[in-house]
C-alpha cells in the first residue's frame, strides 16, 4: 500500500477517496481545476468561491445517515469540525411527526438514523481543511487536465498518469504520473472520452430524468424559529406537475427547490423570477410556513439541468478495459440530485475502492473486485433512483395532458395504488413502518429492504384493508392544481 495515487477532482468524493487511501498508507495527490476556497466562514465560501468544477455547489445537499455513520466511524474529529462550522445533527426522534414522537421509545439501531443539516459551503471547505492536515495528502489547485498517459501497447491499456493543459505546464510540468489514477471529476468527467480514444471500451446506462430544478436560498430573521417538522403538510412533495422540497441548513440558512418537467414552459419561466418563485412557494401548504417569517432571500432563483441517471462500467464482455484506473462518485455513478443520495454514495464508493486496493495488488483483480463491490452496494440505489425518475416522468406527462394521476384503469394498477396509499398511511401513523422507511431513505439498507420484514408487511396489509379512500390522504400532497398555479403566475 505504498503506491502513489493521483486523484483528479477535489470535491467530496475525491477528498473522501484521499482520506480512505491515506488511512491505508498510500501517498495521495489531489488535482483540482478550481482555486481553493477563500478564507473566512461558510458565507464567504458560499458567496465568493468560484466553484466551477462543481455545478451543484450552491444547490441544496442532503447528508444522509449512510454518510454520517461513515464519518462517525472513521473521522469523528471531522464531525466536530462540521458542528463548529454550523452543521446541525438531526436525530431519528426529531424526524418523527408529533403523533409518533409522543409515544417514541428508542430501539437498537435508531442511533444510526440521523443526518446533517448544512450547506455544501459548510461541508466542503471544512472537509478540505481536514484533508489538508493529513501528511500523506497533497492538494494542487488551478490545474486543468488535458488527457491521459497510457501504455496502449498492452491490452487492456495501462493508465500511467495525466497530461497537464498547456497554460498550467509552467507551474506543474507537462504531465503528472502515478501508480494509480482515480477519476473523481464528477458529472462533467472527460475521462470516458480520453479512455475511448486510447482504446478502452465502456458500458454506460444514461437516462434523462426530464426535469430542471430551481433553487432559492433564504436566511431566517433573528428570533424566528424553524417551522416544526412532521406536521400535516410536509415540506417536500409532488403535486404531479411540480415537485418541491425544503432543505434546512446551517446558521439560520435554508433553501427551497422547485422541480419542473421540460414541458412546463410557463412555470419554468415563472420560477426564474424571485417574486413569482416566492408566490409559488407560499401557495403550497408545505412550503408556506417557511416564508411566513419574512426570511431574507440571499440569492435569486437559479437552476440546474441535465439531470440524469448515469452508470459507467469500464468492462467489455466482463473484462476490464483499463488497469490502474478507477472512477468514483458521480464520474462513475450518478443519480438524480433531487433524492440527495450523491454525497453518501460518493463517500461509500471511496471506501469500497480503498477496501478493494488493500486486498490485492493485482490490477485485473482490483478492477473486477471494485466493479463487483460497486454493483452490490450502489447498484440497487442506482436502479431505485432510475425507477423513481421514470415514475416522475410518467406523472409529469400525465399532468401536462390533464390525465387523472390516481385513476386505476387495470387491476394491477389498482393494486399498486392501493399498496402505495397503505404504505403512506402506515408510515405516518406506525412507528415500526416509519423506522424501516427512514432506514431506506438514509441508505442504511438496500432500497425497499424494510418491506421484506414480516411485521411491516402485516401492518401494510391491515392498512390496505381500510380502503384507498381512507388511506389516500396520507400520500396526496395538498396544493393548488396546475391550472390554479398557472393562473397565479400569469
Amino acid at each position: 500500500m505504498n503506491e502513489r495515487v493521483l486523484i483528479v477532482g477535489c470535491g467530496i468524493a475525491g477528498m473522501a477517496a484521499a482520506l480512505a487511501l491515506a488511512r491505508r498508507g498510500m501517498a495521495v495527490t489531489l488535482v483540482e481545476r478550481d482555486p481553493p476556497p477563500p478564507p473566512g466562514d461558510a458565507d464567504a465560501a458560499f458567496f465568493d468561491w468560484p466553484r466551477q468544477g462543481a455545478l451543484q455547489f450552491r444547490h441544496p445537499h442532503a447528508f444522509l445517515g449512510l454518510m454520517c455513520n461513515l464519518l462517525a466511524d472513521h473521522y469523528p474529529d471531522l464531525l466536530d469540525a462540521l458542528y463548529a462550522a454550523g452543521a446541525r445533527r438531526l436525530d431519528f426522534k426529531a424526524m418523527l411527526p408529533p403523533n409518533l414522537a409522543r409515544r417514541y421509545r428508542p430501539k437498537p439501531g435508531d442511533e444510526a438514523i440521523w443526518s446533517l443539516l448544512a450547506r455544501r459551503a459548510v461541508f466542503e471547505p471544512t472537509l478540505r481543511r481536514y484533508v489538508q492536515a493529513v501528511d500523506d495528502i497533497e492538494i494542487i489547485n488551478n490545474v486543468t487536465i488535458d488527457g491521459l498517459i497510457t501504455d496502449s501497447a498492452t491490452q487492456p491499456i495501462q493508465v500511467q498518469g495525466v497530461k497537464v493543459r498547456r497554460d498550467c505546464v509552467a507551474a506543474h510540468g507537462p504531465e503528472l504520473r502515478a501508480d494509480l489514477v482515480i477519476d473523481a471529476s464528477g458529472r462533467t468527467s472527460k475521462f470516458p472520452r480520453w479512455l475511448a480514444t486510447s482504446g478502452a471500451a465502456m458500458e454506460e446506462e444514461n437516462e434523462d430524468a426530464e426535469i430542471v430544478y430551481y433553487t432559492r436560498h433564504y436566511r431566517r430573521r433573528p428570533g424566528v424559529e424553524e417551522p416544526p417538522r412532521g406536521g400535516k403538510h410536509r415540506g417536500n412533495g409532488d403535486l404531479g406537475y411540480i415537485k418541491y422540497g425544503v432543505f434546512p441548513g446551517d446558521n439560520r440558512h435554508f433553501a427551497i427547490i422547485v422541480c419542473l418537467h421540460y414541458g412546463e414552459a410557463r412555470l419554468r419561466a415563472a420560477v426564474k423570477d424571485g417574486a413569482k418563485f416566492d408566490a409559488i412557494c407560499r401557495s403550497i401548504p408545505g412550503l408556506a410556513p417557511w416564508l411566513a417569517g419574512n426570511p431574507e432571500a440571499t440569492t435569486p432563483p437559479f437552476g440546474i439541468g441535465d439531470i440524469r441517471g448515469v452508470r459507467r462500467r469500464y468492462l467489455k464482455d466482463g473484462e476490464p478495459q483499463a488497469l490502474n484506473f478507477f472512477a468514483v462518485g458521480d464520474a462513475a455513478l450518478r443519480t438524480n440530485p433531487l433524492y440527495g443520495r450523491g454525497c453518501s454514495t460518493g463517500i461509500l464508493h471511496a471506501e469500497l475502492l480503498a477496501e478493494t486496493l488493500a486486498e490485492t495488488a493485482d490490477p485485473r483483480q482490483r478492477a473486477l473486485a471494485f466493479e463487483r463491490r460497486t454493483e452490490a452496494e450502489l447498484g440497487p440505489i442506482f436502479k431505485a433512483s432510475r425507477a423513481e425518475d421514470r415514475n416522475g416522468i410518467r406523472r409529469s406527462k400525465a399532468a401536462l395532458e390533464d390525465q387523472l394521476l390516481d385513476e386505476a384503469d387495470s387491476t394491477a394498477k389498482r393494486l399498486r395504488l392501493a399498496f402505495g396509499d397503505a404504505l403512506a398511511a402506515a408510515s405516518r401513523n406506525n412507528l415500526h413502518v416509519l423506522r424501516g422507511l427512514l432506514r431506506t431513505v438514509n441508505l442504511l439498507e438496500a432500497p425497499g429492504q424494510f418491506l421484506k420484514d414480516r411485521r411491516t408487511r402485516l401492518i401494510i396489509t391491515l392498512y390496505t384493508l381500510r380502503g384507498r379512500r381512507r388511506n389516500a390522504g396520507a400520500r396526496r400532497q395538498q396544493g393548488p392544481s396546475r391550472e390554479e398555479m398557472l393562473a397565479l403566475v400569469d
